[in-house]
């Protein structure tokens, strides 16, 4: 009777361990449905479908070379007169907050490819020459190295002499009557690029800079992250309440008053290939769902690249010094200009710059 009695009880609390055990995993599965359930509702309304969360970032391995001497760091000294570090904890890259001979010792091993896309159309092939030049000078030097030039005037690309490991593609696009489009359909070439030519390996990395700015100092394995924006020049010392984002709510690339860290430069931006193919389809996706009704972002792709920015935030943020302007006089914080966009008239070299002053 006693063992029987002992059967039942364990029994009865091997029962009651199932039951509590299928409650557990109901009540884990209804909380992780609510969070997906909230999370779809907050990407509904920034404007992103449900599969445009942005992946994990790549994890870095960073490894230096046994015996490798450079001047001792220090968390006591450094830059004081900007701010090098954003609230999310992203770098910001300034002259003097970097070793480039460790850094360069720890990429160069690592055999990856940057690869850097620009844009000729029309009259701006002009300036395609001084690009191509001062980045085989600056941009990466002693990396592997591809550039993809789009232009629509491809027997016009000039023969530039590149080093061991460098490469040059021309690859031709329509042409356009609006500069706007032609800024549009940036992010559209770039999804395809990705997606059709680049290697599929996880450690490359893809830069997209203007054509009509010229490099004049270092641009290397410092800017290297999983996604990467430059500080625009024009607006880094300004308050968010001036930065020139869509400010209507009907565009996908809107961003309210209060918004916004910084305002960004779509002139150059870049990082590992999986994070900028994400960035270009869903900024693509947006502007074209914009179009279908009639809305036209202010600053094209940029201002969708700001909204963009404002939910998926860069690994790493690199200051002013990579796309600064050569109109403006060198500010005493910009220790060195790495790359610089170049006085130009756009009356003459935008198809409809007169027409848009105009309006």
């Amino acid at each position: 009777m006693k063992h029987l009695i002992n059967t039942k009880a364990l029994t009865v609390v091997v029962l009651s361990a199932l039951m509590l055990g299928v409650l557990f995993c109901y009540i884990l599965l209804s909380y992780r449905g609510v969070e997906l359930f909230k999370q779809n509702n907050i990407n509904q309304q920034n404007g992103l479908a449900a599969d445009d969360v942005i992946p994990v970032s790549h994890e870095f391995h960073l490894v230096a070379p046994d015996h490798l001497r450079y001047e001792q760091p220090s968390i006591l000294r450094g830059r004081t007169d900007v701010v090098t570090v954003t609230p999310w904890l992203a770098p910001v890259v300034w002259e003097g907050t970097f070793n480039q001979v460790l850094l360069d010792s720890i990429y160069k091993p690592k055999n990856i490819t940057v690869s850097a896309t620009v844009f000729a159309v029309g009259k701006y092939i002009m300036f395609l020459k001084d690009f191509l030049e001062t980045a085989e000078q600056h941009f990466f030097v002693g990396f592997k190295v591809h550039i993809y030039v789009f232009t629509d005037r491809p027997n016009e690309a000039p023969q530039v002499r590149m080093a061991a490991g460098r490469q040059l593609t021309v690859r031709s696009v329509p042409s356009s009557k609006r500069w706007q489009e032609i800024s549009a359909r940036r992010m559209e070439l770039i999804q395809t690029l990705i997606e059709e030519q680049l290697p599929n390996r996880s450690d490359d990395y893809v830069f997209c800079l203007d054509v009509d700015s010229k490099f004049h100092g270092r641009w290397g394995a410092e800017s290297l992250d999983g996604l990467v924006a430059v500080i625009h020049p024009g607006y880094y010392k300004d308050g968010r309440s001036r930065f020139p984002y869509e400010r209507r709510p009907a565009s996908r690339a809107y961003l309210a008053p209060g918004e916004g860290d910084f305002y960004y430069c779509g002139g150059a931006f870049g990082g590992l290939l999986q994070e900028v193919h994400h960035l270009a389809k869903t900024c693509r996706s947006n502007f074209e769902a914009d179009a279908q009704e009639g809305i036209e972002a202010a600053w094209q792709e940029e201002s969708h690249l700001n909204r963009y920015m404002w939910i998926n935030k860069p690994t790493k943020v690199l200051s002013p010094e990579y796309l600064w302007q050569d109109f403006k006089p060198q500010n005493p914080e910009v220790h060195i200009i790495r790359f610089s966009g170049v006085v130009k008239n756009y009356a003459e070299i935008r198809p409809n710059a007169r027409e848009s002053a105009a309006d």
